[in-house]
């Protein structure tokens, strides 16, 4: 009995995500196909150019254009920015500094601070009960 091993494929929209891409902006051949595991890594590992060029100039994606403003995506929500933005628009944004933008960096700062209190007092908890 021979063992055959299946090719674990993805969706170009999976395998745009997990590279960080806008999907619409990549080539067809990359649109129209399946993604091999193999080909997902060799993406990452060496990517060719037309994916070099599309993470450093966009369009980006909603969790690409968030992180690089310092919010959320439901913070873009609110602000009004619903489609995907270049490097240039969101060096833009980030001069301009629109008051949207200045208060939902707050909220998200406000959630980080949050989020290190309540990992310390649980790793503090967890310290006394190991001790106990």
């Amino acid at each position: 009995m021979t063992s055959h091993q299946n090719t674990q494929t993805m969706k170009p929209a999976t395998a745009a995500k997990k590279l960080g891409v806008y999907l619409e902006a990549t080539p067809a051949e990359f649109r129209e196909g399946v993604v091999t595991r193999a080909e997902l890594n060799a993406l990452q590992t060496d990517p060719p150019a037309w994916l070099r060029e599309l993470r450093r100039d966009g369009p980006h994606p909603r969790p690409v254009v968030a992180a690089r403003l310092g919010v959320s995506i439901a913070g873009l929500h609110r602000g009004g920015v619903t489609e995907p933005l270049t490097t240039e628009q969101i060096d833009a944004l980030r001069q301009e500094r629109p008051q949207w933008l200045e208060r939902e960096q707050a909220v998200q700062a406000d959630v980080r601070k949050e989020a290190a209190r309540v990992k310390k007092l649980h790793a503090e908890r967890a310290e006394r009960a190991a001790r106990d």
